[in-house]
């Protein structure tokens, strides 16, 4: 696969950033239109009701993502059961990265470490004072220096590129659905929506709540698989780049795809921000989620890498 350039990714990936945070609240207020739409008898009340609701929604967008903004690197950090990483506790990796980040003109990002043992990395942030990579104990132990030198630079690509800052947004976003839905099923089952007495429009409420919800996840899946599986097989051209080594990467992505399940990820969303997916992987069944994979398969970024 060739690779496009750094400055093609960052411009691409600014783009797709602005349109993220254009797209989601517009989404966000077509959801809330058709709901007073289908829930509302008297359509000429849909309009006013729309604008009563509308500032509630772009305020309540904006606090979400301002939240979010300013408290991501904790929220990941907090998902994946990452703690900082101390400069004496381990002065390889602080070389590593340093000399990496000097020869690129980089600002040194934040070092976090997850206890495990197992083999994956991450990088996340959403500018220089957030921008951090995070390492598994497991991959610190087990790698050499060419190999974890590979990783590092793999996840400095991504910090470059603008990788991180367009997963970040999309997670966040993502979540806004998310817990929309969750609302709406909790109302729905506690019986904050609709009273027994009004049965019709209960049925109605239970049809467009079951409807938004699916929409909901199935955007989430579409937002997955809109952030290109190119931007791995784009790191990993970055980290040759860099380390002028492509074969220690590629040794180091054989290493992590025989254990790179990480025990303190649960959500699907911060796992498309790993190296290697830290997820099991269901054997002998279908998935649709993985149709919309965010990662490409390792096998191929190694014979990719091995190409060169």
């Amino acid at each position: 696969m060739a690779y496009l350039g750094i400055q093609t990714q960052i411009r691409r990936n600014n783009r797709n950033t602005i349109l993220l945070l254009i797209a989601f609240p517009l989404l966000l207020l077509v959801m809330v239109y058709a709901f007073f739409w289908f829930t509302t008898t008297n359509k000429p009340d849909v309009q006013p009701l729309f604008l009563n609701a509308l500032p509630f929604v772009l305020v309540g967008t904006a606090i979400w993502f301002i939240i979010a903004y300013f408290s991501n690197t904790y929220i990941v950090q907090a998902a994946t059961g990452a703690r900082p990483l101390a400069r004496k506790e381990n002065m390889r990796v602080y070389n590593l990265v340093e000399n990496l980040c000097i020869a690129e003109g980089m600002k040194t990002p934040r070092i976090y470490v997850i206890n495990d043992d197992s083999l994956n990395a991450y990088a996340s942030g959403i500018n220089e004072k957030s921008y951090a990579v995070t390492l598994s104990r497991g991959i610190i132990d087990k790698l050499n220096d060419a190999e974890l030198e590979g990783v590092i630079a793999h996840e400095l690509t991504h910090i470059k590129n603008k990788d991180v800052r367009l997963l970040i947004v999309s997670i966040v976003f993502v979540g806004i659905f998310a817990f929309l839905a969750q609302v709406a099923s909790r109302q729905l089952l506690y019986g904050g929506l609709f009273r027994k007495r009004d049965k019709n429009n209960g049925g109605v409420v239970l049809l467009v709540i079951i409807v938004v919800t699916t929409i909901a996840y199935f955007i989430s899946l579409l937002l997955r698989f809109g952030i290109s599986r190119r931007r791995e097989y784009m790191a990993d051209a970055g980290a040759a780049e860099m380390t002028r080594n492509p074969q220690a990467l590629a040794s180091a992505l054989r290493k992590i795809s025989e254990d790179p399940y990480i025990e303190a990820v649960r959500n699907e969303d911060v796992a498309q921000l790993f190296i290697d997916h830290p997820l099991p992987k269901k054997e002998n069944t279908f998935s649709i989620s993985s149709l919309f994979a965010t990662h490409p398969p390792i096998e191929k970024r190694i014979a990719v890498l091995e190409q060169y």
